[in-house]
């Protein structure tokens, strides 16, 4: 453990884009050894960098409500990784946050991920996490998500939970219909069968 916290302190350290983040860095992660789940995402928004805890935003809301989770088990690291593409928040865009930033992956990706060493299964979040961890899925998010049974149980790609997707799920209605509850009853059995 003496190892993940030095490496965390490293991380958290980190100022490798600190030119390019219009609010200075500050990486937001939730990573512990014994996490059974890896919430690998995009990037932190503004409000999860003004408070520096992950997912504490509408976005957050909405996942917990598709994990069929509390709060208080979503932020527990012995249960939940969460690790973003990009730790630090990187700037508004034209049509919403930018990208992760390009430098923080190649950094930290492979180190973080190593520290996971139970991982049950791991929730992949958005376009730039599913190039990342599903790189055979070349057809898009959506295409992704359709085909999440050919992922499971251990990997289960999703759209960003962030209140901007919501035309995504007015039209993909099967996603909460169809995978929502069995997301649910596999994180349930993932939490309570470790």
């Amino acid at each position: 453990m003496s190892s993940v916290a030095s490496l965390l302190a490293e991380v958290r350290a980190c100022t490798l884009c600190a030119g390019h983040l219009p609010l200075g860095p500050r990486p937001v992660l939730q990573l512990h050894p014994a996490a059974r789940i890896l919430v690998a995402a995009q990037a932190p928004g503004r409000k999860v960098h003004e408070t520096g805890i992950p997912f504490d935003d509408a976005s957050g809301e909405r996942l917990r409500r598709w994990l069929g989770v509390t709060r208080e088990q979503f932020h527990d690291p012995t249960l939940f990784a969460i690790v973003p593409m990009g730790l630090c928040y990187p700037g508004q865009g034209s049509s919403g946050d930018k990208p992760p930033r390009p430098e923080c992956a190649p950094r930290w990706r492979a180190p973080l991920l190593e520290a996971l060493g139970g991982l049950r299964l791991t929730l992949v979040i958005g376009r730039y996490a599913a190039a990342y961890h599903l790189p055979d899925e070349r057809s898009g998010l959506t295409a992704a998500t359709q085909n999440w049974r050919r992922h499971w149980p251990a990997v289960v790609p999703l759209p960003h939970p962030s209140p901007s997707n919501n035309r995504w799920l007015a039209r993909n209605r099967w996603f909460e219909q169809e995978l929502v509850p069995r997301l649910q009853a596999r994180v349930a059995e993932v939490l309570l069968h470790p």
